[in-house]
C-alpha cells in the first residue's frame, strides 16, 4: 500500500524504471506520460497539483493568495503589540514596586527644605515669612527630617517614612505621617494644621498598620473632612513597642523601669518630629490621640496625663488598667500611668483643663470585659473636666478594620468639634 497526499490508501502499482515501454508510444514518454511527469505530476510543481492543460486549453485559475500587509502597517502592528507589553510590564513592576515604575522611596519634604538640598517636592503652600506674634500656628521649627515616600494616594498626597532618633527618651524606631489635600492648599499656606498621633494594637513594631492602605485611615479622614465631619488632621503613626511582641511582652506605651522610655518617646519624642516640620498649632487645641486595644490605652493615657499638652483622643476597644508583665515590682511607677488613677486626680482638681474622650467597643470583642470596664470607667470619672463619648459597634470585633469605618460616624465628630484648625 502507498499514501496518496490526503492519507487515504492506495493500490499498489509498480513503478519500477526498468518497466518495459509499450510498442507504440511516442518517443521520449513512459507509461504514457512525457519525461519529466511522474503520475502525471511535473516534477518541481507541488504534489497533487492538475495535469498541464492541453494545447489550446487554459489552466482554471488559482485561488489569490491573501495579500501580504503593507510594511507600515506590520510596523504599526508590532509597534502596538510592544506598547501593550509594555503598559503591562509597568504595571506589574509598579505593583510589585520596582523602580522606576514606582515613586516609592523618594523624598518627601511636605513644604520643609530637605535634608542638604534646596526647598522641592510638596511646597505645601508655605511661607517663609514668619507670623506674627498673636498667631495660633506655628511654622516648622526644623530641622527638617528625611522623609521617603511610603505610598502615593491617588489624591497625590504622600504617606512618607522616617526615623526618629528620639532626643529624649533615647529611642530610636520609624515614624510614619500623612498630610491631607488641604495642607497644600494655597489658601491655607499660612495656616497650622491639628495633629492625631495614631496608634497601632498589639505589636506595634517594626510597623504601624494605620498607615496601609487596606484600612484606608488616610482617605477616611480627607473623606470625612469634606463631609465636614473631620478636621483635616496630619497623621502621624509612630511605632508603639521598641520590639516584637514575644511571649506576651509589650511595653504599654510607657517608661517602664529598666525599658525602653516609650512614654517619652509618643508624647514627646514624636510631637517634636511634627513641630519641626509641619505647620502646626501652637496650643492643646491641635494635638489629639487615636488607637486601638494597647494603642487605645497609651492613647487615653497620655491625654490624661498631659492634658495641658493633648486635648482628645479616640479610643477603640482600649484596655483601662496598665497590664503589661514588664510592671511586676514597680507598683508606684504602675500607679502613675493608670488611667482610672489619672482621670480620678483630673475630675478632683480645681481649674483642670478639659479633655474630650471617644470610646469605641464592638460587641463581639475577644475580651468579653471591655465593653463593662469602659463603661464603668465613664460612670466613674465621666464628669467635669474630663468628658465621654461611647460608641456600641453591634456585631463589632476587636480589630481595626472593624473601628475605622465606625469613627466617622460619632467619635471624629465628638473631638473634632471642640478641636482647633486650620487656623492662622
Amino acid at each position: 500500500m502507498s499514501h496518496s497526499p490526503d492519507g487515504q490508501h492506495q493500490p499498489y502499482r509498480s513503478a519500477g524504471p526498468y518497466q518495459q515501454q509499450p510498442y507504440g508510444e511516442p518517443y521520449g514518454q513512459q507509461n504514457g506520460q512525457p519525461y519529466g511527469q511522474q503520475n502525471g505530476q511535473p516534477y518541481g510543481e507541488p504534489y497533487g497539483q492538475p495535469y498541464p492543460p492541453s494545447y489550446g486549453e487554459s489552466r482554471p485559475p488559482l485561488p489569490e493568495e491573501p495579500r501580504r500587509p503593507s510594511r507600515i502597517r506590520r510596523w504599526v502592528i508590532a509597534g502596538a503589540s510592544v506598547l501593550a507589553l509594555a503598559g503591562v510590564a509597568s504595571l506589574v513592576m509598579s505593583h510589585y514596586e520596582i523602580p522606576p515604575f514606582t515613586d516609592k522611596g523618594d523624598s518627601v519634604s511636605f513644604g520643609q527644605q530637605p535634608p542638604g538640598g534646596s526647598a522641592g517636592g510638596d511646597t505645601g503652600g508655605a511661607s517663609d515669612a514668619k507670623p506674627p506674634a498673636h498667631s495660633k500656628m506655628s511654622m516648622p521649627t526644623g530641622p527638617a527630617a528625611d522623609f521617603k515616600n511610603s505610598m502615593t494616594l491617588p489624591d497625590g498626597t504622600h504617606v512618607a517614612v522616617t526615623t526618629l532618633d528620639g532626643k529624649k527618651s533615647g529611642f530610636k524606631g520609624k515614624v510614619w505621617v500623612w498630610a491631607p489635600k488641604a495642607y497644600s492648599d494655597p489658601k491655607f499656606a499660612k495656616s497650622g494644621f491639628p495633629v492625631m498621633i495614631a496608634l497601632p494594637g498589639g505589636a506595634g513594631y517594626p510597623n504601624n498598620y494605620w498607615m496601609g492602605t487596606d484600612l484606608g485611615l488616610q482617605a477616611s479622614i480627607s473623606k470625612w473632612y469634606a463631609e465636614g465631619k473631620s478636621k483635616p488632621f496630619i497623621l502621624v503613626m509612630p511605632v508603639l513597642n521598641p520590639g516584637p511582641d514575644d511571649k506576651g511582652i509589650y511595653w504599654d506605651g510607657s517608661d517602664i523601669p529598666g525599658q525602653p522610655k516609650m512614654g517619652t518617646w509618643l508624647t514627646d519624642d514624636v510631637p517634636d518630629l511634627v513641630r519641626a516640620n509641619f505647620r502646626t498649632i501652637k496650643s492643646r487645641d491641635g494635638w489629639a490621640y487615636m488607637g486601638s486595644s494597647t494603642g487605645a490605652f497609651a492613647s487615653l493615657k497620655a491625654v490624661l496625663k498631659y492634658p495641658e499638652k493633648f486635648k482628645a483622643a479616640i479610643c477603640s476597644g482600649p484596655d483601662i488598667v496598665p497590664d503589661s508583665p514588664l510592671w511586676k515590682g514597680h507598683d508606684k511607677e504602675k500607679a502613675e500611668n493608670n488611667p482610672e488613677l489619672l482621670a480620678k486626680a483630673l475630675t478632683g482638681k480645681k481649674g483642670a483643663p478639659d479633655v474630650y474622650l471617644a470610646f469605641q467597643v464592638g460587641t463581639n470583642e475577644s475580651n468579653k470585659n471591655t465593653l463593662p470596664n469602659v463603661q464603668k470607667f465613664i460612670a466613674a470619672y465621666g464628669k467635669g473636666p474630663v468628658h465621654t463619648d461611647l460608641k456600641v459597634i453591634q456585631g463589632g470585633k476587636h480589630n481595626a478594620k472593624t473601628y475605622v469605618p465606625n469613627m466617622g460616624e460619632g467619635p471624629i465628630q465628638f473631638i473634632s468639634k471642640v478641636m482647633e484648625g486650620p487656623v492662622e
